[in-house]
């Protein structure tokens, strides 16, 4: 059997490692020694795989309790630690020549949003009750470039240009750092010349359906890995429903799930 998926590897680790911001301990009335960054991460992936309660995590493991969890998920998110995680594992995939820059794919995800918070709103696919929508741009591969969190109200077109312009500076390869694919691919809920006017001025070719079209476009063949990347997010228990009422959470435990599913593609280059 493998390692539990909350396990964090010593590849993982050497990553993250020196990015979360250092704590410096009192001198006088120190009080209670913190749970080591890395048993807190382990925690929080336990978190992220099963879907469980932050109050119902398990003491016995180690991992400090859910509260000790919850808050250091917020102080990393707030100092960019899974923006930096994700720039990194980026870079090592472009310099193995493993980012597909030759598209970008998009598309957005519904989720329901029982505690409703910021970024929900009444779900048009789900009888108006509160959701929120998850919106991915991948690389060809279905590599995650970069996600965004919506009300589930929110019209997928508008979140296009704010998908590409959230694409990080990617290093990796000689020359300047790369932050644009060479083309797009959307389907028809991103049809609107507006918008493929605004994305040929970013020197991006808009390749999205139109409406009122026959399908059998040809699209889907290149659209899939988009659809694929959703099915790894939301296999994260934690993904599937949107439990936090605070946005920024939610947007956290979505970067670091984008950040593994790097990661994994990396595993595979190794692998191969």
């Amino acid at each position: 059997m493998g390692a539990s998926p909350w396990i964090v590897s010593d590849d993982l680790w050497e990553r993250i490692e020196p990015l979360p911001p250092k704590r410096e301990r009192r001198f006088r009335y120190p009080g209670r020694k913190p749970v080591p960054d890395r048993q807190v991460l382990c925690g929080i992936l336990f978190v992220l795989h099963t879907g469980i309660q932050w109050e119902h995590l398990p003491q016995e493991f180690g991992f400090g309790s859910g509260m000790t969890c919850w808050r250091r998920l917020r102080d990393w998110n707030e100092a960019g630690v899974w923006q930096r995680l994700h720039q990194v594992l980026l870079a090592e995939l472009n310099a193995a020549a493993r980012l597909d820059w030759s598209r970008a794919v998009v598309d957005s995800s519904h989720v329901r949003a029982p505690k409703r918070g910021l970024q929900t709103g009444p779900s048009p696919v789900d009888r108006g009750r509160a959701g929120s929508k998850h919106h991915l741009i991948t690389d060809g591969h279905g590599t995650p470039l970069a996600i965004i969190l919506t009300g589930g109200n929110r019209n997928d077109v508008t979140q296009l240009m704010p998908l590409l312009d959230a694409i990080p500076a990617v290093r990796g390869r000689v020359g300047r750092p790369r932050r644009k694919p060479d083309s797009v691919f959307a389907d028809r809920g991103y049809d609107h010349d507006t918008y493929r006017d605004q994305v040929r001025a970013h020197q991006i070719v808009p390749a999205i359906a139109r409406r009122g079209t026959s399908h059998g476009s040809g699209l889907g063949t290149y659209r899939w890995v988009v659809e694929r990347t959703f099915a790894w997010l939301h296999g994260f228990r934690r993904l599937r429903v949107r439990w936090e009422r605070r946005a920024d959470i939610h947007e956290a435990l979505l970067k670091l799930a984008c950040c593994l599913i790097t990661q994994r593609q990396l595993g595979v280059l190794c692998r191969s």
